[in-house]
């Protein structure tokens, strides 16, 4: 996914009247204002009641929904390799994004990490924030080496404090 790609996608959204804040990996180099590794794919969060115009218009451009994922969490990908992640969440009262994953239970995203911005080759972007960033990567799955490394940058630029299994071994 290059940052033309991605803008080019973002933009498309704003038109459709979609909200949608970068998650992973471009979320991270959003909020640095810097691509700072290649990235496989875009994840992105929604509202679940804006999942069947995104879908739409993804269809439009030659996306197609890949095998796996739930209503709420979902891979679609086009023929060239672009490749959407998408996680869908519902707002409540107080402005946490409830996000139903896939063994049924619900993640709660934090109103304040919806305040996340940064800048992906001159455009402003909704982002998670830093510390909700680390707090998504803190739970669910064993962080792989970009992960680790995204997460010192975060560290570095933010002074978020990693969790323990988040930390490269400094001895």
């Amino acid at each position: 996914m290059t940052a033309e790609a991605l803008v080019d996608l973002l933009q498309l959204f704003e038109s459709a009247g979609i909200e949608v804040w970068l998650d992973g990996g471009w979320a991270v180099d959003a909020v640095l204002g810097v691509q700072t590794r290649p990235h496989k794919d875009l994840d992105v969060i929604l509202r679940v009641a804006d999942l069947p115009k995104f879908r739409e218009i993804l269809a439009d451009r030659g996306f197609e929904i890949r095998n796996g994922g739930t209503e709420s969490n979902f891979v679609l990908a086009d023929r060239f390799g672009l490749e959407v992640d998408v996680h869908a969440v519902v707002f409540d009262s107080a402005g946490n994004g409830i996000y139903r994953m896939a063994n049924g239970s619900d993640w709660v995203f934090p109103a304040a990490g919806f305040d996340g911005r940064g800048v992906i080759q001159s455009v402003r972007v909704r982002c998670l924030s830093p510390e909700v960033q680390v707090l998504c990567h803190a739970h669910g799955y064993e962080p792989a080496e970009k992960d680790l490394r995204d997460m010192e940058l975060l560290q570095a630029r933010f002074a978020v404090e990693l969790p323990p299994h988040l930390q490269r071994n400094k001895s």
